[in-house]
């Protein structure tokens, strides 16, 4: 368990342990058998199942000890287990082992005029480090994801999950044994220690080839800022949603509250709603009065406030803040011309939605906004791993290297390229 070795005297030194274990781990993985990693997969889910009653006890203690605390009330959503969510989480492993098994898949080949035969192939990043917050499941899905893509795993988690997460770190262990893998292929870091953190962000002595974080933005800002290893991370998920005059007003009632209000605390979860200034008259009010009558707080604008008056008005802040709770900041805007002009000044880059009938503004909507996941007619809440068929994510990625969006199993490769000639040498 976490808290039994929370004391332990030199943080380096446990740390650079688990990295020179990781990379051990992470050779066999890297050409381990489709059949024995699924193997794994299916264990790991089977000893959640079997332990779930451990694993909701064990929840049960960490939502204890945060009773009382200021935690917000969506990282206490992330961090409740129940009977649904542990079986969800189990069949999210299967889902894994049923994916196509990208190692060794080949991408791309070609000839070239002189006999050579190229072709590029996907490879094992090698040993990737998790850390996260208040998200038990990070543990099943990152562990899960990571073995299928033949990576090992470091994962780190916050002190308030920490039982949760151990109960589900040994169900993944027991997969990684009944499948005769190296059971150090997924580890959990034993302390809650702080230090742990920044030790990984130093790369464990080079073990680590990548760090992803799952958490608030303090933890994604120190990651991104500290890391001296690559970095899969969003820091925001300032989701905006355009309706369109052209937008159909049901499909747009229901699409805001699902895309608000559905877990609120979730990163694709919107933040800002933009209405179109040829719809002030037909749609604006019909869609406040659906968000306030699912108990949404609306900030508006002032040009919103002349329509709809007594809502709180609007600050400069509001455009860029990540609320992760029933609030929504609402503007009307001057078409899809001002809608770009909004969502690329305070967009995180994360996700965007445009809730249109026009084809026109569509696919200026998908050409000149340069987020990770855009959506047409649809909920930003699809922002999901799961939801993209991609089994799980390990986390959303933002950036523009390599992983962008949804990052699964396939986003957890590289490549390689194989040239095979015949006798050629360079003249």
């Amino acid at each position: 368990m976490l808290d039994t070795v929370a004391q332990s005297p030199d943080i380096d030194v446990l740390m650079n342990d688990i990295g020179r274990k990781a990379k051990a781990a992470a050779r066999p993985l890297g050409f381990a058998s489709t059949d024995a990693k699924n193997k794994a997969l299916n264990a790991m889910a089977d000893a959640i199942m079997a332990n779930k009653a451990h694993i909701l006890s064990e929840n049960a203690k960490d939502l204890k000890d945060v009773e009382g605390t200021e935690m917000l009330a969506s990282f206490v959503d992330r961090l409740t287990l129940n009977d649904k969510r542990v079986t969800e989480m189990a069949e999210g492993i299967r889902a894994i082992a049923a994916l196509a098994d990208p190692v060794g898949e080949v991408i791309a080949a070609w000839d070239r005029p002189n006999g050579l035969k190229i072709e590029r192939a996907r490879t094992p990043l090698g040993v990737i480090g998790v850390i996260f917050e208040s998200r038990p499941n990070v543990t099943a899905d990152a562990g899960a994801l990571c073995l299928k893509a033949g990576n090992a795993v470091i994962l780190r988690c916050g002190s308030d999950s920490r039982r949760s997460s151990a109960a589900i770190h040994a169900c993944m262990v027991e997969g990684l044994k009944a499948a005769n893998l190296p059971e150090y292929a997924i580890q959990l870091v034993p302390v809650t220690d702080r230090a742990a953190v920044g030790a990984m962000l130093r790369g464990l002595d080079g073990a680590i080839d990548v760090i992803v974080p799952r958490g608030g933005k303090s933890l994604v800002a120190r990651v991104q800022n500290e890391a001296r290893v690559p970095v899969f991370a969003h820091l925001e998920g300032l989701c905006h949603i355009y309706v369109d005059a052209s937008a159909d007003i049901e499909m747009a009632k229901n699409i805001i509250v699902n895309a608000k209000m559905r877990r609120t605390g979730v990163c694709g979860a919107a933040e800002t709603l933009l209405v179109d200034g040829a719809a002030i008259g037909t749609h604006l009010a019909p869609l406040i009065e659906v968000l306030v009558g699912a108990g949404c707080e609306v900030r508006a604008s002032a040009a919103v406030l002349k329509v709809v008056p007594g809502l709180k008005p609007a600050t400069e802040e509001d455009w860029s803040t990540e609320y992760l709770d029933a609030v929504i900041s609402v503007a009307v805007v001057d078409g899809i011309s001002g809608a770009i002009d909004h969502i690329q000044k305070y967009s995180s880059n994360h996700t965007e939605a445009v809730l249109a009938e026009n084809p026109d503004v569509v696919e200026r909507f998908f050409t000149e906004i340069d987020s990770a996941i855009l959506l047409h007619n649809a909920s930003t809440q699809f922002a999901d791993g799961g939801e993209f068929g991609m089994g799980a994510e390990i986390g959303i990625a933002t950036g523009k290297m390599h992983a962008r969006g949804p990052v699964g199993v396939e986003q957890l490769t590289s490549f390689k390229y194989r040239v095979r000639g015949n006798g050629q040498t360079r003249p």
